[in-house]
């Protein structure tokens, strides 16, 4: 998509707003990799995402800066949550208040840790879970995920087309992309979720746990 098509695409998408726009700033101005923030077009995809399956408990796995995590919290009935974990903790000064000072923040549980190890034991069963973590272990998050997720609940896993890099043999020192590309490749044919790749911006994989 090139710049004046992805111009008109938000010009005829609900604004992000004020808030979120905001941070979408702060985030690229002081932190590194800022782009790896969701932004405002996929922002308000996982919004309506939210809004059409209607969970009550949300998991997401990376939290970076806290944009996506607000961003599925706007679209939660009441009594909803999002469980977000960011295992880095050298973001907590930045992320926390901006979660905490969002107008959402009584719908979000910000945790400083291993997604992995430390979801399972919540004792939560959750509706849906947003994975954007470390890209080497996208396939240990995926066998998690679907240990806590109910049947048709789903699953969103961002950066599965990782800059187009899937359509390349990773170097043997590129974990990044080998670990995208093994999780596509073994979700494809994994017949415990229904799947789609849908490509927005860096790929965004939709699955749904049909058992």
């Amino acid at each position: 998509m090139n710049h004046e098509l992805e111009q008109y695409v938000l010009a005829h998408t609900d604004p992000e707003g004020d808030y979120l726009y905001r941070l979408w700033r702060a985030t690229n101005v002081h932190l590194l990799h800022g782009r790896m923030a969701s932004g405002h077009l996929q922002g308000r995809l996982l919004k309506m995402l939210v809004r059409m399956a209607r969970p009550k408990n949300i998991l997401e796995i990376g939290t970076f800066s806290g944009y996506s995590a607000i961003c599925l919290a706007e679209g939660l009935d009441e009594g909803g949550m999002v469980y977000t974990y960011e295992i880095n903790d050298e973001l907590e000064d930045f992320t926390r208040p901006w979660i905490e000072g969002s107008p959402v923040a009584d719908k979000i549980r910000f945790i400083i840790g291993d997604a992995l190890k430390e979801a399972p034991r919540l004792g939560v069963t959750f509706d849906m879970a947003f994975v954007d973590g470390n890209k080497r272990t996208y396939m240990e998050a995926y066998e998690m995920v679907l240990g806590v997720l109910r049947p048709g609940g789903f699953l969103l896993a961002d950066n599965t087309l990782w800059d187009g890099h899937v359509l390349e043999a990773p170097r043997p020192t590129d974990r990044q992309t080998a670990g995208i590309e093994s999780f596509n490749d073994f979700i494809a044919h994994d017949d415990r979720v229904e799947k789609l790749i849908l490509p927005l911006r860096d790929g965004l994989t939709i699955a749904m746990k049909k058992r």
